[in-house]
């Protein structure tokens, strides 16, 4: 039986990659969690995944863990992933997301070397995009525009570097916004879903609380993103890059609007100072071409479904 193992599997796509795992294949699933970790993603994962407890910005502790485990194939997912946090903490951000990628390279270098290596990239990367250069392809030039951007634009080259330079099976995914179930309340299309549910509830006065809403995001449903992952190491060829997208943008205004129909409650839009980031990028589109060619895949889930879904599950949430 092959080994899987998912570096941030208490997350949001972490959560979500382990349940597709159980569900469509025959891999034993491990995942790495902190003591602090927050674990309420995965309480219907307990009894059907092995839990370790790994600092990854700790050598000794991924040494340990990969010379435990020895797995087949590796979900490097952990990351501080929060775009506003970066401009807050950019030192905590780059130190946690670029030291813990290179403590795993090295061990898996060490106990590990035939592991396939998934490397969770960002769109990101690409920054500013003029109207031009869309749809984006993995070719496109990388205009950071945040601390977290850069931080994902190193962890993409070492993963590249560490392929050229020793031979490890790493596969970059570039993927683009994704959201449904289990987002974090921090993410936009969360958030909002969040306030409304409150809303419907009775728990706050009927204003949703805004950012920018022209900036236009490409988005694709969690449950296709890691359905993707999945396809990029045992379909996809190591040291190359794919891009995980819906080749579609929608604008911030529409995802609320959706998310106000589906409900049908009157709100009040009230835009708030706190939301609005010192530099925004205004346009991320991308294409999946050469990662539906390498591997078949191609987003199935409409984004009307995924905002629904999403939808629902705040209301469930709430009524805990």
């Amino acid at each position: 039986m092959k080994k899987a193992l998912i570096t941030g599997i208490t997350g949001f796509a972490g959560s979500h990659l382990a349940d597709y795992l159980l569900k469509h294949t025959d891999c034993e699933v491990y995942g790495t969690v902190r003591w602090r970790s927050k674990r309420q993603n995965i309480r219907h994962l307990q009894d059907k995944v092995t839990l370790l407890e790994c600092e990854l910005k700790d050598a000794t502790s991924v040494d340990e863990l990969i010379e435990r485990v020895r797995p087949d194939y590796i979900f490097h997912l952990a990351a501080q992933s929060f775009v506003p946090t970066s401009w807050h903490s950019p030192t905590d951000t780059i130190v946690n997301n670029i030291t813990g990628q290179l403590n795993l390279f090295e061990a898996v270098r060490e106990y590990q070397p035939e592991a396939v290596i998934q490397i969770a990239c960002s769109s990101e990367e690409y920054g500013l995009v003029y109207p031009s250069e869309v749809p984006i392809t993995e070719e496109s030039p990388l205009r950071p525009m945040s601390p977290y951007a850069v931080s994902k634009i190193a962890q993409d080259f070492m993963a590249y570097q560490y392929y050229q330079s020793y031979g490890l099976k790493t596969i970059r995914t570039r993927a683009f916004n994704h959201t449904g179930p289990r987002r974090g309340e921090v993410f936009v299309c969360s958030n909002f879903a969040r306030q409304i549910a409150e809303i419907e509830l009775g728990l706050r006065e009927p204003v949703v609380y805004v950012g920018n809403l022209e900036a236009r995001r490409d988005f694709t449903d969690v449950r296709d993103m890691v359905r993707g992952y999945w396809l990029a190491v045992t379909k996809g060829e190591p040291g190359e890059l794919y891009q995980l997208c819906s080749g579609r943008a929608w604008s911030i205004r529409e995802v609320l609007e959706f998310l106000v129909d589906f409900s049908g409650v009157k709100i009040e839009v009230q835009e708030d100072p706190e939301r609005m980031r010192p530099s925004d990028v205004p346009l991320l589109l991308g294409s999946y071409e050469k990662f539906e060619k390498q591997t078949g895949w191609s987003p199935e889930i409409p984004f009307e479904q995924t905002l629904a879904d999403l939808l629902v599950y705040w209301r469930q949430e709430l009524a805990k």
